[in-house]
């Protein structure tokens, strides 16, 4: 990889340098898939963009264009051959020749795309003769979002800073073939009434040459993760010149279902294609798929005047009642710091934390395909925005806003094979952006009704629908909402008074924030910087004010007397809001469908949204989503945290079930324990029946008077069978206090950081750091190397 000012590598020659020559071999070392930042990094060009506020000073790469260099030796014989090399994704655009033979230019970071070689590409058995050299010349990455919407991932936002990623950030392979090639196979499955499926390969095949090619055809259907007879078929097709599409429909007797891991067994199957002539074969490919079908049904309880889309999923006819988290990646925003270990790593997390569903919003790109892999194998569905569109202002250019759908339509091709993807979306927040609302609402169908042409999965325009654009736009008042006002209003409410007032069908976003742990601070936050919080935490977005806030309506305490103490105690917070929202959507179903936590994972080491942080390291958080992501849940309702002394603790005693399973003969204990840990009672109770894929009240529940109680108190709930057998337990922590005194010094708090934030801006994170601002909020003072936080 070789550094140029935008144009001089054109005007040096770059790429027409010859296959044969060396020089190459001392530019800088670059990996791919990869990206620019990350080479340049383990090059020691740039320090560590995720150390501090490093990321500020490595803004220059981003205006020059970088050239990729690769030489290697082609020995086949290629007599009646065909060779191209394959692009999976570079962002975001670039040119491409080979051997000086220009190839084309492309555009768009999620699209694929290719390039016959078979003219341009040198082989020989003699090494010099065979040898070849692939120049990449990647541009400067835009710089306007609104231009490149949907076509490259959003570079701002409330948790990254403006440095614009940029890479071949896919695989690039070069691919033999006979003349005629398989371009695509995609499996769609149909259940039938007998227990049995019938499975239709869409083929798409190419004939490369200018006279039609008797061809034959076989293919195959087999069992991959279980055993299974092979089906298949063998036909003969008449290939025309140029590219066409072959149906071929195989009957999988007594098949086996794909399903999410909570409701059976992910049951993948290998679709194998062969492309012959005679005895020759041209080409060969295997994909795999599951036999599944998603449909949707309408909420109970949400009338037409409400909502305009149905939002319950089933999957093969059943219920999937999601439990989902905002994926929030890739792992890293600079890929090259990825692996698949790391994916796979975290699926099996997002698994551990009892989520059924993984959801890809429209602020980060559709993943790679070891990403669905392993939520096929997993049995986890995906919910996705198809293509990132972060902007509600899109140029109202039909090429434009064509190319965008272009993208989208590569991207959902490229992914319907896997059946983990069960939804999909577009346009993530434009309409809280939006200056036009029917503009949008039209682009946002169009883009619908043109994926669905490709893929039979259920489509949306992406929430919230419950903005006053979308309003506008004709949407209902009663959409898919953004749970977000509690932290982005903080002080408006207490919690519990926040999440009870929330009655919507399914909530594709419940939003709070923490810091990650002391170690994985030191990984990013400079040792003088540490405690009290320095510049670099409100560079990695920590919004001290309503961390501070969090904390004090979790555990009437800010909690700032440590570094472990504070952030743990913003851990422990997010997971607390986390939990008894999600229990309070939870014990609504089946008015409520879903809900999603943003985030799982955030790409970036941040002190934001995640419940594991950038180094795979789950938060205490990650414990309180566990415990309330049980497909099985024993669940208190309560409707105040706050308790007085004198005061016998009440509650409802809950069960919610998402499993098609029965359970019979069990029982309840409630323990109500003082914060010096004594028993203060200990109850039992009687549960005749839990109903399959249910939501019910137990039973009222009086507990104890807190006389005793100094400032906490903890209740442990435990559900078990008719053996003793534990099947859910659940515990809640509360506190002694004034309800109503805490709410108004909440909202006085609320109104005072409010104050702060419209002063400075939102987005200033200079204002938790006075000494750095004059009294008139413009300029900053010089007279301080480590300014630290106020309030700590």
């Amino acid at each position: 990889m070789k550094k140029m000012n935008p144009g001089q590598g054109v005007r040096e020659g770059i790429h027409q340098l010859p296959p044969e020559d060396i020089e190459t071999l001392v530019w800088n070392p670059a990996h791919v898939p990869g990206d620019v930042y990350t080479d340049l990094w383990k090059a020691g060009v740039i320090d560590d963009p995720y150390f501090g506020r490093n990321s500020a000073k490595a803004q220059w790469v981003m205006y020059d264009e970088w050239w990729y260099a690769y030489q290697f030796n082609m020995s086949e014989d290629l007599t009646d051959k065909v060779v191209r090399i394959d692009f999976d994704g570079v962002d975001y655009a670039c040119d491409v020749w080979l051997n000086g033979t220009f190839l084309g230019r492309h555009e768009g970071a999620f699209s694929p795309f290719s390039f016959d070689v078979t003219e341009a590409l040198r082989s020989s058995k003699k090494s010099l003769a065979g040898r070849n050299m692939l120049i990449v010349k990647l541009d400067p990455p835009p710089q306007v979002n609104a231009r490149v919407a949907g076509k490259k991932t959003p570079w701002f936002g409330d948790y990254w800073r403006d440095l614009i990623p940029f890479g071949i950030w896919q695989p690039v392979k070069m691919v033999t073939t006979g003349q005629c090639r398989i371009l695509e196979v995609y499996a769609n499955p149909k259940i039938n009434d007998d227990g049995s499926a019938s499975v239709t390969l869409e083929m798409e095949l190419e004939n490369t040459t200018n006279a039609p090619r008797s061809m034959q055809v076989v293919a195959s259907l087999q069992g991959e993760n279980f055993e299974s007879e092979k089906v298949w078929s063998e036909f003969d097709v008449e290939l025309q010149p140029g590219t066409q599409i072959i149906k071929k429909t195989l009957k999988v007797e007594d098949a086996k279902l794909w399903w999410p891991w909570d409701l059976g067994d992910p049951n993948l199957y290998q679709a194998k294609v062969s492309l012959n002539e005679g005895d020759a074969n041209h080409d060969v490919t295997e994909e795999t798929f599951g036999i599944r079908e998603v449909t949707m049904a309408w909420n109970p309880g949400f009338g037409p005047d409400e909502v305009s889309f149905p939002r319950t999923t089933l999957i093969n006819g059943k219920t999937h009642f999601i439990r989902s988290a905002c994926w929030g990646g890739p792992p890293d925003i600079f890929v090259g710091r990825t692996s698949v270990d790391e994916y796979r790593k975290l699926i099996q997390m997002a698994k551990d934390a009892n989520m059924n569903n993984i959801r890809i919003f429209g602020w980060h790109p559709p993943e790679i395909r070891e990403f669905y892999e392993l939520c096929n194998e997993a049995g986890l569905t995906v919910w996705q925005d198809v293509v990132p569109l972060g902007t509600g202002n899109l140029p109202k250019d039909e090429a434009f806003l064509d190319g965008i759908i272009e993208e989208a339509v590569a991207v959902i091709k490229e992914r319907r094979n896997h059946p983990c993807l069960i939804m999909i979306e577009g346009g993530e927040e434009m309409f809280l952006r939006s200056g036009d609302a029917m503009f949008t609402r039209n682009f946002l169908e169009k883009l619908g009704s043109t994926l669905q042409e490709y893929v039979d999965l259920p489509y949306v325009p992406d929430s919230p629908l419950t903005c006053a654009t979308a309003q506008e736009a004709g949407y209902k008042p009663k959409e898919a909402v953004h749970a977000l006002a509690y932290f982005y209003g903080m002080g408006r409410w207490l919690m519990e008074d926040w999440y009870s007032s929330l009655d919507f069908p399914i909530v594709p976003e419940l939003a709070i924030t923490s810091v990650p742990s002391v170690e994985s601070l030191k990984k990013f936050i400079p040792a003088q910087e540490m405690w009290p919080p320095g510049l670099s935490w409100g560079y990695h977005w920590a919004d001290l004010d309503r961390l501070r806030m969090q904390n004090w309506d979790t555990f009437g305490d800010e909690m700032t007397g440590s570094l472990e103490e504070f952030v743990n105690a913003t851990q422990d917070s997010q997971g607390t809001i986390f939990q008894l929202s999600v229990e309070h959507f939870r014990r609504g179903k089946p008015r409520v469908s879903g809900i999603a936590l943003c985030h799982y994972i955030t790409y970036w080491p941040d002190m934001k949204w995640g419940i594991v942080d950038n180094y795979q390291e789950p938060k205490r958080s990650y414990e309180f989503v566990k415990r309330s992501y049980q497909p099985l849940l024993v669940s208190l309702q309560f409707d105040k945290r706050r308790w007085f002394n004198e005061e016998s603790f009440a509650g409802e005693l809950w069960i919610v079930n998402d499993l098609y399973e029965q359970y019979e003969d069990c029982s309840i204990e409630v323990l109500v324990k003082s914060d010096t840990g004594k028993v203060l009672s200990k109850d039992l109770f009687d549960v005749d029946s839990i109903a399959e894929n249910s939501s019910e009240k137990m039973l009222d529940f009086a507990g104890p008077k807190l006389k005793r109680v100094e400032k906490r108190f903890y209740v442990e709930v435990a559900l078990r069978n008719r053996s003793g057998e534990m099947l859910s337990e659940n515990e809640y922590m509360l506190l002694i206090g004034d309800q109503e005194a805490a709410s108004a010094e909440y909202k006085r708090w609320g109104q005072e950081v409010g104050q702060k934030r419209r002063e400075h801006g939102s987005a200033n994170y200079l204002r938790y750091y006075p000494d750095m601002i004059r009294e008139d909020g413009t300029d900053l003072k010089s007279d301080t190397e480590t300014p630290r936080a106020s309030g700590f």
